[in-house]
């Protein structure tokens, strides 16, 4: 049985396109990796690159993508809109076919001691690959973004990284983990008042009393209020509830959505199951659809 992984590393670097390039093709120069997608954007400062490769190789494609931003990318000069602490941020590894959530784990723990140890920058385990429960949230591993850590990892018990020194350079540090796969998805306001978007990412995020299963936060992109945001189970929150939701918040404050984006891939079943709830199709099957009814014959 074929076996693939997925891997979406995010690197703080959203506006030198030539840099993101010798990231993405030093990813891409490892045997077996399919680099899916890569997108940036300038107001996050951010880059995101989607590959997928077999469980053998996919470490080292990311080991080489953290390697070259680690090269290129100085985290004392960089700012942005997007929380962030480390020249790659984040790297965490979902599984797609023939393996398992904990394969994955396996393979976030293997890429954590390598990077520790040949990189020299701090590792932190998050969400399913978590060596603490506290660490399982992104958001409280991430608190205090490059500056705050750098100034408590070496005299705070609890910012010790998992691997890695507990001291932070110029390409800071990375949460590496493992999870089911998720949707970056963002919607933007008509109205460029940040504060509007930053109320409705607490009223939509779990943490905040909103939807299970949505990380969200309010930026402003473009000149525009933008609920930027991370569904991590589009099955038992679908991203059309989401959507719905925002759209009654931004009603109390007078606005309303303008647009929304996808940052990456999105699963087919998401946007059929979109579909078919906004038609209100009765009884509907994936096999009504063309290309699905076309595939299976």
């Amino acid at each position: 049985m074929q076996q693939i992984v997925e891997c979406v590393p995010n690197f703080s670097e959203g506006r030198r396109p030539e840099v993101v390039q010798k990231i993405v093709d030093a990813i891409a120069a490892v045997k077996g990796v399919s680099v899916l997608d890569y997108s940036s954007d300038a107001d996050h400062n951010r880059s995101v690159v989607t590959f997928t490769a077999p469980p053998e190789t996919v470490g080292d494609a990311a080991f080489a993508g953290i390697a070259k931003a680690a090269e290129l990318i100085d985290m004392t000069r960089q700012s942005g809109g997007h929380p962030r602490m480390g020249a790659t941020d984040v790297c965490p590894f979902a599984p797609i076919k023939g393996v398992t959530m904990d394969d994955c784990v396996e393979i976030a723990k293997a890429l954590g001691k390598r990077v520790g140890d040949e990189l020299n920058i701090p590792v932190y385990l998050y969400e399913a690959a978590a060596a603490r429960p506290e660490r399982q949230n992104l958001a409280k591993v991430r608190k205090g973004q490059y500056e705050g850590i750098r100034d408590t990892i070496a005299s705070d018990p609890g910012r010790a990284p998992d691997f890695g020194p507990a001291r932070m350079g110029s390409a800071g540090a990375i949460a590496i983990g493992a999870r089911p796969f998720l949707i970056a998805f963002n919607v933007y306001l008509n109205t460029d008042d940040v504060e509007i978007a930053k109320k409705i990412g607490k009223a939509v995020r779990h943490s905040g009393g909103g939807l299970r299963f949505v990380k969200g936060m309010g930026l402003l992109v473009d000149g525009k209020a933008q609920v930027s945001m991370n569904l991590t189970d589009f099955t038992r929150t679908p991203v059309f509830r989401v959507v719905e939701m925002i759209r009654r918040e931004a009603a109390r404050y007078g606005v309303s959505i303008e647009s929304s984006e996808l940052i990456g891939l999105i699963p087919q079943q998401a946007l059929i199951d979109a579909a078919a709830w906004y038609l209100q199709l009765d009884g509907f099957s994936p096999e009504q659809v063309l290309e699905n009814h076309l595939m299976e014959a």
